[in-house]
């Protein structure tokens, strides 16, 4: 590696852990200026944390191996997420959580439920979601960034005792880099999050357009097109897919015939029925929650979640398209020479064409603008993750009076705990995709009954909460010990069978327990108190099934009405996720040089701005602060 990469890599390293040390001091003031920064941070500046925080090295590294393999329409493989959850939260959801005026998502369960023992009940069940999904997704950057960085800088950072490895290279450089990042995190609590985010965001953006022009003048139209058919640039798709790759990159063919999303047709119908309930469940108690708690008002929760799906994907495709377009003229032709070809060397795609085959200075400015993504997005956890212990465990059930020194100390213990059980479990995922289906659709797969029904149902009660959660999450980790363990099983058996079932297709069985646990959870015990679920749906005033209440609420106000705003909402959400599609797909054809394409898709994006101007961003203005 050059002087200059590796100078470029250390001012950045050197600058993040300064900023996040030097703002830290604003953190000290109680809890609330810890996990939420005090409610004070501008909408914008909160908007390109989030966006930031999203922009992860792991996932980055996945999606360059599946716009390579699968080419344009490879953006739906994203809907596993799916990362249209965040069009929902901008239409509607960012409003309904933000009116709610607490500090995390497990709090805010006892503004719906009551803080009494059903309320309580389900309240803890939140916090345990919220500590393992942290742990889940902490394991899943320490899997990422470690095979990333081994790649990529030339020191072998393996560590031995005698004859037995302690820790392979990949692991003492996600250690290092895991380290860094929780100084500067823990000891600034939100402040340093979206200090160091803003500015790794910038980096992250120089990152993106610095690739995309080095392939735009690197290399030709003709020895782009000489290597992608037409079928590789088509959104559009059939139940199975269509032959991707010319016959002499047939490996590539039979790839995607082994990778198990041949069945594009099914894949997408089951993305698109487990998405619309995980969208309207809303956001995981996370550091996405965090960031629509932390705005000032009500108003401005909507724009920060507007404004992180306008600033998050053109950078990001910007850089994913250019690596890939490099990878498609570089690499695919000896690639598809290599009868040993699996998935697995797509995960790798990023940091091979990182190493070798960018110039000086862009190789060390993409290196620190990845390591931001990194940084960025496992420091929102980090921050996250622990508010649930600290204030939804620590706080409320053993020590409900102490100083803001004290939390704060709690805090920090907190966060180091979630980090080593996080870094613990990465020891022992095999792969980066493993975690991320496990992640998206086991763990998510029990959240998502419970908290659908939270929004839309007044008969649903504490009780129902808890063991739908509880129940969702039993076979979560049953499916996901089941993968884990698929080598020992017997072919032809149950077991087998099960464990070879890719994690989407389990949705519908996950959910189904997790909505039968929440249904006879509900109707085995007491209904909430009505002047708890009047409070609610008073402040909240979500869409759903809420006479009962509306027609409570009624008697002591009868200027009263009904949110009847479900079909609009879905209007939007549609044209949203148009509208976000869009911004993905425009860096895309821009950078494979495929410009009438390039021009369809930005009219798409013009004319659904436009669009959302008048229906949404018109009746958000309107809402008062």
């Amino acid at each position: 590696m050059d002087i200059i990469d590796i100078s470029i890599i250390g001012i950045y390293i050197v600058l993040t852990l300064g900023v996040g040390i030097w703002i830290s001091k604003r953190a000290s003031k109680g809890l609330d200026s810890y996990f939420l920064g005090g409610n004070s941070i501008k909408w914008y500046y909160l908007g390109l944390s989030n966006g930031s925080g999203m922009f992860d090295i792991s996932g980055t590294a996945l999606m360059v191996g599946w716009l390579f393999l699968y080419g344009a329409k490879s953006f739906m493989l994203m809907w596993l997420w799916p990362i249209w959850n965040q069009i929902f939260i901008m239409m509607f959801l960012a409003v309904w959580i933000r009116r709610s005026n607490i500090m995390t998502g497990s709090e805010w369960i006892l503004t719906r439920f009551g803080d009494d023992k059903a309320g309580r009940a389900s309240h803890k069940i939140v916090a345990l979601f919220a500590v393992v999904a942290a742990i889940g997704f902490i394991a899943y950057f320490f899997e990422g960034v470690g095979k990333f960085l081994t790649v990529i800088l030339p020191w072998d950072l393996a560590l031995t005792i005698g004859t037995s490895e302690l820790f392979t290279s990949e692991q003492s450089y996600a250690l290092i880099i895991i380290f860094l990042t929780t100084v500067y995190t823990i000891k600034g609590g939100m402040f340093s999050v979206v200090a160091t985010e803003v500015l790794q965001y910038v980096i992250m953006i120089l990152a993106g357009v610095l690739v995309a022009a080095y392939s735009f003048f690197a290399f030709t139209d003709i020895e782009i097109t000489s290597v992608i058919s037409s079928e590789w640039k088509n959104v559009f798709f059939d139940w199975e897919l269509d032959t991707h790759w010319d016959a002499q990159y047939q490996a590539f063919n039979d790839l995607v015939d082994s990778e198990g999303y041949k069945m594009f047709g099914a894949l997408i119908g089951m993305s698109l029925f487990k998405g619309f309930f995980a969208s309207i469940a809303g956001p995981t108690p996370s550091f996405d929650m965090q960031r629509i708690l932390s705005t000032k008002t009500v108003k401005e929760a909507a724009y920060m979640a507007g404004f992180t799906n306008l600033i998050l994907f053109i950078p990001r495709y910007l850089l994913i398209g250019g690596i890939v377009v490099i990878a498609l003229v570089v690499l695919a032709p000896s690639m598809a020479n290599d009868p040993s070809l699996t998935g697995a060397d797509l995960e790798i795609l990023l940091p091979q064409v990182i190493n070798f085959h960018v110039p000086v200075g862009v190789k060390g400015l993409l290196l620190a603008g990845l390591l931001a993504a990194f940084m960025s997005t496992f420091s929102a956890f980090v921050n996250a993750g622990p508010a649930y212990i600290v204030n939804d465990i620590y706080k409320k059930y053993f020590k409900p009076e102490a100083s803001d020194k004290h939390y704060i100390k709690a805090s920090h213990l907190a966060s180091f705990a979630v980090v080593t059980l996080g870094v613990f479990m990465g020891f022992f995922a095999d792969s980066i995709n493993s975690l991320t289906l496990w992640i998206t659709s086991s763990l998510f797969g029990g959240y998502v009954a419970a908290n659908f029904l939270k929004w839309i149902w007044w008969r649903f009660n504490g009780w129902g909460y808890f063991w739908g959660m509880l129940s969702g999450l039993i076979i979560a980790s049953l499916q996901f010990l089941l993968d884990q363990n698929k080598g020992n099983f017997t072919e032809g058996t149950l077991l087998y069978d099960l464990s070879h079932v890719s994690a989407i297709y389990l949705f519908p069985l996950i959910f189904g327990v997790s909505l039968l646990g929440s249904f006879l959870g509900t109707y085995l015990s007491q209904p909430t108190d009505m002047k708890v679920l009047k409070s609610f749906y008073s402040n909240v005033h979500p869409w759903g099934f809420w006479k009962p209440v509306l027609n409570e609420l009624k008697k002591e106000n009868p200027t009263m009405t009904k949110n009847s705003d479900f079909w609009y909402d879905m209007m939007n959400c549609m044209i949203g996720i148009v509208w976000q599609s869009s911004m993905i797909v425009v860096p895309i054809y821009f950078v494979i040089r495929d410009y009438p394409k390039a021009y369809i898709s930005l009219a798409v994006f013009l004319l659904t701005s436009i669009i959302l101007k008048f229906t949404w961003l018109d009746k958000v203005k309107k809402i008062p602060n």
